[in-house]
């Protein structure tokens, strides 16, 4: 893994992948080639397994500074970076804040002094602002998202291909050993070029502020991570791993390649 790039955790020996996160490749496939794959992912199933704790895995043990517990300040520059290329004509468009629910006041309010305080945002005075809103997860959390659905009206898109699921599928065929990585807040570990900050700004009722590092929700995000990634595992892939944008997936055909891999 090249230095700097920092992981959240790894799940070793897991026979398959989860049904969620088949579908998710699938549909994100399906959206850029038009199509789903052929076959029943239905056919493949999740086997529950003892997984270990971070402190109890000896590669973490020998490389703590790539399992750290939290992103705690900006990114170094890297090979590759999130760039907003506009259409000709193209001018800032700014939108009022959505309402929010008074719990989602009080998340906002926290999510941004923490984003803050890893130098992820910064005040803004850009007529660029999009408005923000929450998702809420599973587990009862929120998500803040950024409605940059009209900046990426008027973005250029990347055309930076993303694999195709069923090549995917192909390249692991005789394995039976997999080991998938996290990435801890991937997109965040990717600054945005210089000049295009104030493309990123949004606008909340504790002002307005813009990303340093890549948000979710810009149209081109996707394809630059997978760039990145590419050129990170570009010695491993097609020999024992497989990345799709920020899912990274080692695979071998017995337990013990895998624990040299």
């Amino acid at each position: 893994m090249s230095p700097g790039i920092v992981l959240f955790s790894t799940k070793p020996y897991l026979r398959v992948e989860t049904h969620a996160t088949q579908e998710r490749i699938v549909k994100t496939n399906q959206e850029v080639h038009g199509e789903r794959p052929k076959g029943n992912l239905k056919q493949l199933k999740t086997m529950k397994v003892n997984e270990l704790k971070l402190k109890d895995i000896p590669i973490v043990r020998e490389f703590p500074d790539v399992f750290p517990e939290d992103l705690s300040g900006l990114p170094p520059s890297r090979e590759v970076e999130f760039r907003i290329d506009l259409i000709h004509g193209a001018i800032p468009v700014a939108k009022s804040p959505y309402r929010l629910a008074p719990t989602e006041m009080q998340e906002l309010a926290n999510q941004l002094k923490e984003l803050q305080d890893k130098g992820f945002i910064r005040p803004s005075s850009t007529p660029w602002g999009a408005p923000v809103l929450f998702v809420k997860k599973k587990d009862g959390s929120f998500h803040m998202c950024i409605d940059y659905r009209e900046l990426n009206k008027l973005t250029i898109k990347n055309c930076y291909p993303l694999p195709r699921i069923d090549d995917l599928f192909d390249q692991l065929q005789g394995s039976r050993y997999f080991s998938k990585i996290d990435l801890r807040s991937g997109y965040h570990q990717l600054r945005v070029r210089e000049e295009d900050i104030p493309k990123t700004a949004f606008r909340t009722r504790y002002g307005h502020f813009e990303f340093t590092v890549m948000p979710f929700g810009l149209t081109n995000a996707p394809a630059v991570f997978m760039d990145l990634m590419n050129r990170v595992c570009r010695p491993y892939l097609d020999k024992f791993v497989i990345v799709f944008i920020d899912d990274i997936l080692i695979y071998s055909k017995s337990k013990k390649s895998m624990k040299f891999t």
